[in-house]
């Protein structure tokens, strides 16, 4: 009974909380890596799934959302003046911009394409994009992206773009939604990043993000997590038991009780 009543004191019975919502944490956050590698496993499967089918030829009546890094080839003639560019790309160390440019399909829609980094110095203005341009019949091999409004761990995204405004030529991210607003064709969901040429060292130069396809440290991290929840609630009750009944505890209660 004396043990009983010790844990229920205040002391312990904060304590037991505490303890209590340390395994709560620690084992959502195992269940959070749990399923980080979930979903890096349902990529990894999507991507090797992609690289196994033929290209799509654009324009085509198949779900592009759903096809992210598919390859693709489309025909049509790029409409410069509906171009844009992306900030913050870097080649070689280099800071430039990604140009995005409609190419017009036999069809009188567009898909955007990413036509490869230029660099910053001297392409400031727009105007200075001319010297880039791909004028005639063009055709483009690249992969299937999908449109991104921000950055995976900011909030920093583009601001609102409504019919009317001035038109905006740089952006941050390729927000197709928010360029369809300035474009004067009917956008497709997805656009182009051509096929990068090791070769090719003149700009615009084609970019291919490099994939990793592992599955990361999610599993180990999870079992770190799983371990100190395990440590907490299994551990918490010895370590409980061997303060109420140690001596020191007891002449500090006989203490108290003398104040």
């Amino acid at each position: 009974m004396k043990i009983f009543s010790k844990i229920l004191s205040i002391k312990w019975i904060l304590t037991t909380i505490v303890v209590l919502i340390g395994v709560a944490v620690c084992s959502r956050l195992g269940l959070w890596q749990l399923d980080r590698l979930d979903q890096r496993r349902a990529f990894n499967a999507h991507y090797l799934l992609m690289n196994t089918l033929d290209p799509v030829d654009l324009p085509s009546s198949v779900d592009l959302v759903n096809m992210e890094y598919r390859h693709v080839t489309a025909s049509g003639t790029f409409d410069f003046t509906q171009q844009i560019a992306i900030r913050n790309q870097y080649y070689q160390d280099q800071y430039g911009y990604h140009l995005l440019t409609p190419l017009v399909l036999n069809n009188g829609t567009a898909v955007l394409v990413d036509r490869g980094w230029i660099p910053a110095e001297g392409n400031e203005q727009p105007t200075a994009w001319s010297r880039y341009d791909e004028p005639g019949l063009v055709n483009v091999r690249g992969r299937l992206r999908l449109s991104r409004a921000k950055a995976d761990f900011t909030g920093k995204t583009d601001p609102e773009f409504e019919p009317g405004q001035v038109r905006m030529d740089v952006w941050n991210f390729p927000n197709i939604p928010r360029i369809q607003k300035q474009t004067k064709y009917e956008l497709l969901p997805v656009y182009i990043q051509a096929e990068f040429d090791p070769l090719d060292e003149t700009p615009p130069i084609p970019y291919q993000p490099e994939v990793d396809l592992t599955e990361g440290p999610h599993f180990g991290y999870a079992l770190q997590w799983f371990t100190f929840a395990g440590i907490l609630f299994f551990g918490y009750p010895f370590f409980l038991r061997k303060q109420l009944t140690s001596p020191r505890d007891d002449s500090m209660v006989q203490k108290d009780g003398t104040q």
